[in-house]
């Protein structure tokens, strides 16, 4: 029987998505827009628009942004994007980016009501 041959880790197809369902759900968030910030900065061998069929960005409604690589490709790298687009709209201050699992981002609001019980705590006392 022959051996089995398998492709190398780096030419099989990673799926990455980035759940956008909470801020989009409560039209905080422009999911084409961010859709379009990756399309624009995600570089490929060092330069920006150059994603070809090595990266392919998806939209699956207002739920979730989907990223397909061809190539090796950090998982960490689209963490780095989101935090820059939210940044850039001002989105920063209410929404952190907090990973699920192995491929999956989440975008949460921080948890500002105990946040303030605590201030209002320390103030009492």
């Amino acid at each position: 029987m022959a051996p089995v041959k398998s492709t190398p880790k780096s030419q099989r197809p990673s799926r990455y998505v980035i759940d956008v369902s909470a801020p989009a759900g409560d039209k905080i968030l422009d999911v084409a827009a961010f859709e379009k910030f990756l399309h624009d900065r995600i570089k490929v061998q060092g330069r920006t628009n150059n994603l070809s069929d090595a990266v392919v960005i998806t939209r699956d409604g207002d739920k979730a942004v989907i990223v397909t690589v061809k190539i090796d490709f950090s998982k960490r790298y689209l963490k780095y994007l989101t935090k820059k687009f939210l940044k850039k709209n001002n989105l920063r201050d209410w929404l952190r980016v907090v990973s699920t699992t192995k491929d999956t981002y989440v975008l949460r609001y921080f948890n500002l009501t105990n946040q303030e019980e605590e201030s209002e705590d320390e103030d009492e006392e």
